[in-house]
């Protein structure tokens, strides 16, 4: 069994905007060497998420699970990701995609950016 972790971005016309998200995926990756770990992006910029899980899947992989890089569970992560999820699925029924809450939902993650807000302050 083949697994995938995919950090699904927005995405932003600036190309500079995606390099905390690729810091972010080399860090993954460093971490999860028996998994291949890709970024994603839901507009303005490659790949989108369809292309990688179209890769995935032809590369064999059974299991994929998504995590929404944005601070909130604002429209584009509850409406617009379900509907790509659920044609995602539709398109590769064999693979198991599990999508993630977005990230500032996470205690811990909101707790590590509230520690660098603070000793800014400080």
């Amino acid at each position: 069994m083949k697994n995938a972790l995919i950090l699904f971005a927005h995405g932003a016309r600036d190309p500079r905007w995606a390099a905390p998200f690729e810091k972010l995926r080399d860090i993954a990756r460093a971490q999860l060497p028996d998994t291949d770990v890709s970024l994603a992006f839901l507009e303005l910029m490659t790949p989108r998420l369809p292309e990688v899980v179209t890769r995935l899947a032809g590369e064999g992989c059974t299991r994929v699970s998504v995590v929404p890089v944005f601070l909130g569970q604002g429209g584009h992560v509850l409406r617009d990701l379900p509907l790509l999820i659920d044609g995602l699925r539709g398109d590769h029924p064999g693979m198991d995609i599990s999508v993630a809450a977005a990230v500032g939902e996470d205690s811990e993650v909101l707790a590590a950016i509230a520690r660098y807000c603070v000793a800014s302050a400080a």
